[in-house]
């Protein structure tokens, strides 16, 4: 006779949910008048692709292959653009934080430019979807005079597709030093209701789109006058409001808009304007 034990689970174990991971970095290096690229790196969904463009500033492309990001997903950005350099930074298309099951998302950037390099990071908008939790950050290191030019625009669900965002969890940190020395820094956070956290006019009042442009260079303060007449079409009766500012070397634009097609029409036409440059084609697309 053999005795036999057998243990059945109660209750069934649910198995960890696939979390997605990916870390890309690149560098550029100047030939003569050129900037080209001088090493790649990439690992797990995130990547990096340089089309092909038609004047010497390279345009590398993001693309997270993972489709989005959702709660304990990590992603690493890093660039860095040599001396004399110029490199653009964007998106192949939005960034979509899903409802997380736990956990946060994780995306975190960081950006050199050597001495009298020019860094321009110009993702497309980030699109945070009912009960997502999405927490970056982005560091910048500048040496000398070295120059960065950057947005990041948050869009809180697709109005055209009726989505309604009730609660989300949602940090932004931006940290830019110049030879070592914190020259800006930048914090924001929602946590919990969205309406009633946005709904006051110290915050969007009620608007569902909002965007940060930052251009940090010694000379940014002589371009508050082109910026302040590239926001003309923004202001009261229009579905866009905006502002700029600048002081000891850095201009900043904020917008805040009733939806992601206003602030994004908003964008294109400022950032146009305002480099006195297209936008990478991606934002066409």
């Amino acid at each position: 006779m053999f005795d036999v034990a057998v243990s059945t689970p109660s209750k069934m174990e649910a198995a960890p949910m696939q979390r997605a991971r990916g870390e890309a970095r690149i560098s550029f290096k100047q030939m003569g008048s050129q900037t080209r690229l001088d090493e790649l790196y990439q690992r797990g969904s995130a990547k990096f692709r340089l089309p092909k463009v038609y004047d010497n500033i390279p345009v590398a492309v993001l693309i997270n292959t993972a489709g989005g990001v959702t709660g304990g997903d990590e992603y690493s950005y890093s660039a860095r653009v040599a001396a004399g350099g110029h490199a653009i930074l964007t998106s192949q298309a939005a960034e979509r934080a899903y409802r997380r099951s736990a956990g946060n998302g994780t995306i975190i950037t960081r950006l050199t430019a050597e001495a009298n390099a020019f860094v321009e990071w110009l993702p497309q908008e980030t699109i945070l979807f009912n009960a997502s939790a999405l927490h970056r950050s982005m560091t910048v290191d500048l040496k000398g005079n070295a120059r960065f030019l950057g947005i990041e625009s948050i869009v809180l669900g697709r109005t055209a597709m009726g989505e309604r965002i009730d609660t989300v969890s949602f940090r932004d940190k931006w940290r830019i030093h110049r030879d070592g020395k914190l020259v800006f820094a930048d914090d924001a956070r929602l946590e919990g209701n969205t309406k009633d956290i946005l709904k006051g006019s110290a915050t969007t009042s009620g608007g569902l789109a909002f965007a940060t442009l930052i251009d940090c260079d010694p000379n940014a303060e002589t371009r508050l006058d082109r910026a302040r007449s590239a926001l003309e079409g923004c202001g009261p009766g229009t579905s866009v409001r905006a502002a700029a500012s600048a002081w000891n070397g850095v201009l900043t634009a904020r917008f805040v808009a009733a939806d992601g097609r206003a602030l994004r029409d908003a964008l294109m036409s400022f950032l146009e304007t305002y480099r006195s440059a297209p936008l990478p084609r991606v934002w066409h697309c």
